[in-house]
């Protein structure tokens, strides 16, 4: 069957025409660059090396100090970053295996004679499962830097005094883990229904059945998102400067007061930025595409004999 099933292989003409299309676009995406951003930068001087010397010039006085100053910068980002992402997943799946769970609870049938003790339970099944709803919908909805900024400001009027470091990552955590665990209850909750059949008809608890069946695919299944939201928790952290933790934007608004280039920090910045971003992205989809390999059968792999048609009946016959 052919993979081309929402359209037709372009011909020879279409592909002759989509590549002068390209060129043509492309000549006046470098025109339009040229005319509105390279000539008026020029312009202003700011291709000079006095601007780009610090950054650019391993012999200007201020380049090691600069670098040194970007250096601490990024480790500050990447240390917060590493800390709320772990957190973010580690509550995000809790959180997204107790929504699952709770769910299903509240769904499950009535039984004709209920006790009073089912009745307990359920009640605090639904109690539990509003609290953690609006919990979700509550961060969720507010924005990320209120959140951070909220956390630094409230947690220490209760006496909870830590480094800014760790108000930065509780404020990200608190924000990422319900979008991770939104993710993962909604990748769980798609999956075959007879994913859950077949667990229980071998035995297995609910809880059982999340663990070993379900999340595990959801992981898999939702790996994409789950990455998405990772390489959010690494650019989130840029908004530590709101509660004056020396992160890479906040480190280069320090440079920028001292040296007067801003333009030239911020685009060495976004360039670290954007390779940091991109070789996550690239380490994410060789773990999925590594995942992917692993289900795979090997070759030659022997098929175990119950699942040989032969042993267990002839057809039209039941299983024994």
């Amino acid at each position: 069957m052919s993979s081309q099933v929402l359209y037709d292989s372009p011909g020879p003409r279409t592909r002759r025409y989509t590549l002068i299309g390209s060129l043509v676009f492309g000549a006046l995406a470098l025109a339009g660059l040229y005319a509105f951003v390279y000539r008026p930068l020029a312009a202003n001087n700011q291709f000079s090396a006095d601007l780009w010397g610090p950054l650019a010039d391993p012999s200007n006085e201020n380049f090691p100090l600069v670098w040194d100053r970007i250096r601490t910068g990024f480790a500050n980002t990447l240390a917060a970053a590493t800390l709320a992402i772990a957190a973010s997943l580690i509550v995000g799946t809790a959180l997204g295996v107790l929504r699952f769970r709770l769910a299903a609870v509240v769904a499950a049938p009535r039984p004709r004679t209920a006790s009073a003790r089912w009745w307990a339970v359920r009640t605090a099944v639904w109690v539990l499962n509003v609290v953690t709803r609006v919990f979700v919908e509550f961060f969720r909805g507010l924005p990320v830097v209120l959140t951070i900024f909220f956390t630094a400001r409230i947690l220490p009027e209760y006496g909870v005094d830590l480094p800014t470091r760790y108000f930065l990552v509780i404020g990200l955590a608190l924000y990422n883990s319900v979008i991770i665990g939104e993710i993962l209850r909604s990748g769980m909750a798609n999956l075959p229904r007879g994913q859950r059949e077949a667990a229980e008809a071998i035995g297995l608890s609910g809880t059982q059945t999340v663990l070993s069946i379900l999340l595990p695919q959801a992981f898999r299944i939702m790996l994409p998102a789950l990455i998405s939201q990772v390489v959010v928790v690494l650019k989130d952290t840029s908004l530590g400067f709101i509660i004056s933790y020396e992160e890479a934007l906040q480190v280069a608004s320090q440079i920028i007061q001292v040296l007067h280039n801003p333009i030239q920090v911020y685009a060495v910045i976004a360039a670290i930025y954007i390779a940091l971003n991109y070789a996550l992205s690239r380490l994410a989809t060789y773990a999925q595409r590594r995942i992917a390999r692993g289900r795979k059968s090997p070759p030659g792999a022997v098929v175990p004999d119950v699942l040989v048609p032969s042993r267990l009946g002839g057809a039209g016959e039941g299983p024994l």
